[in-house]
């Protein structure tokens, strides 16, 4: 993990917690994302994955929902300080069986701060995205505790992670006005994926993808990369149209590499 001591001392107290309130229950932590893919970013969250034995009591995720909002940062991250921790919490059962879309048990993350500050709760729910996290992580997860992740994880097949991909595009897409930059990274990481059946960070995937664009999406998508490595302002004003033309390319990219 390329992190400053801090970092390392976030997720340290995120997994000493994650055991406190399991116990025996919780069977392995794995680090995967941004942090082991191709290094944090200026915005990036740390993004930790665990595999319990059974369900989820409701004083177990109040107490773990209650020491994530204490040790996760706000979005956006402040430099310098706390990250954004986004966990998603799997039961063994539910993994052994390969459900699709993928289940998980208890998922937090920034995007849903608001809403369990008003008093929400995170409960079980399945999504096609959950499926891909799982693709992505028995690909490359690090493992922080517990056994290897090709134990735990399940092999998510190449038909899955297509099928999963079709399902996202349309929300993708009706995110683009409210989170440009990374709706357009991962539409270029999934037109990567499908052409090349292996998961890459955000930016590296944008790199592979710029030489292969028509020269205004290629400049478009170079201006998401750099602001996604903070080296400019990550600002649309101006730029909307060309931004939905990329996308709408890049959904096409993705749909015709899914059928070839």
């Amino acid at each position: 993990m390329q992190a400053v001591p801090e970092e390392i001392e976030q997720v340290s107290a995120a997994m000493a917690d994650l055991r406190d309130i399991l116990g025996d229950v919780l069977l392995a932590v794995y680090l995967h994302g941004s942090a082991v893919s191709g290094g944090l970013r200026p915005q990036s969250d740390i993004d930790l994955l665990a595999v319990v034995d059974r369900g989820l009591t409701g004083g177990e995720r109040d107490a773990i929902l209650s020491s994530l909002l204490r040790l996760s940062g706000r979005h956006p991250a402040i430099p310098g300080g706390r990250r954004c921790l986004e966990i998603m919490v799997f039961t063994r059962l539910d993994l052994a069986n390969n459900l699709f879309p993928a289940r998980a048990e208890f998922v937090y993350g920034e995007w849903l701060r608001d809403a369990f500050e008003a008093g929400e709760t995170p409960m079980p729910a399945q999504h096609s995205d959950f499926t891909l996290v799982l693709a992505q992580a028995r690909q490359e997860a690090r493992t922080l505790y517990g056994p290897d992740r090709n134990i735990l994880l399940p092999e998510i097949s190449e038909v899955t992670v297509r099928r999963a991909m079709h399902d996202l595009l349309p929300s993708l897409l009706d995110g683009l006005q409210n989170d440009t930059m990374n709706v357009l990274l991962t539409l270029a990481r999934m037109w990567h994926t499908t052409s090349s059946r292996t998961f890459v960070s955000k930016d590296q995937a944008a790199l592979w993808a710029i030489p292969r664009l028509a020269r205004d999406n290629a400049l478009t998508l170079a201006h998401a990369r750099q602001a996604y490595l903070g080296e400019v302002a990550d600002s649309w004003h101006g730029r909307g149209d060309a931004a939905r033309r990329l996308a709408d390319q890049l959904a096409l990219n993705v749909t015709e590499a899914m059928t070839a």
